[in-house]
């Protein structure tokens, strides 16, 4: 395991990526940076954050018997290690908005965005890119942003809210080994914001419907049952909640 800082760069997972290419790394290799000046979320969204103030960073996972077909349960892992590190700093109302977006009640306070390297039918690293909000409280126009500062009041140190994270990410990650799929899939489905819930929900045409959902799919897919249909299964930007 390795941390190297940064003071600033464009992107710590393309950062990242270069450096796994050009170098052997450790396992559990994380970047962080005060600045990152064009982070990524889902699709190609943009993540800001104010210099200085928030934890930007990304992490390689290497894996030795990962199927590509299995990639979700990663996502799971990573969400259910933030969630974790956040519990321990009493942040209140804590879920999982599918797929990984990690909300304080209805607020999203991190982001999670992760790429993984294919070798054949096998997943042989991914670059985990993570934006926790953290000491910003200023969001302009973003009206369901929030930060530990805005929740708690109080300022959190960077580093070692960092280690802490790190520290998690291990122990997910080796709990990973000892459990099967669907009991990662179980207890990522217990945090899911709003599951078990009438919620509205809009579909990429436009459509708006009623449904509540049920859980994800093995492969990701959020299942979403409404009065028209037992069950539906909707991939990434394929369905939009609205709260």
């Amino acid at each position: 395991m390795q941390i190297i800082k940064l003071d600033a760069t464009d992107s710590t997972n393309r950062y990242l990526k270069v450096l796994a290419l050009e170098n052997e790394l450790p396992d559990f290799t994380f970047v962080t940076t005060k600045d990152q000046r064009q982070g990524r979320g889902q699709m190609g969204s943009k993540w800001q954050s104010e210099p200085g103030k928030n934890l930007t960073f990304s992490a390689l996972k290497k894996f030795n018997n990962q199927l590509a077909i299995d990639n979700f349960t990663i996502n799971m892992v990573v969400s259910l290690s933030i969630i974790d590190v956040l519990k321990t700093h009493a942040i209140e109302g804590l879920a999982i908005k599918w797929p990984n977006d990690i909300l304080s009640g209805s607020s999203k306070i991190a982001g999670i965005l992760i790429e993984n390297i294919l070798k054949g039918p096998m997943t042989e690293y991914s670059i985990i890119g993570v934006g926790l909000n953290v000491n910003q409280t200023d969001f302009g126009d973003l009206t369901r942003a929030s930060s530990l500062k805005t929740i708690t009041g109080r300022n959190f140190e960077l580093d070692t809210l960092l280690q802490e994270l790190v520290e998690a990410f291990q122990r997910r990650f080796g709990w990973m080994e000892r459990n099967n799929t669907l009991t990662i899939r179980n207890t990522y489905e217990e945090a899911l914001f709003r599951k078990d819930k009438p919620s509205t929900f809009e579909d990429q045409e436009g459509n708006r419907f009623v449904g509540i959902i049920r859980g994800v799919s093995s492969e990701g897919k959020l299942c979403i049952e409404s009065e028209t249909d037992p069950i539906r299964y909707f991939d990434l930007k394929e369905v939009s909640l609205l709260y």
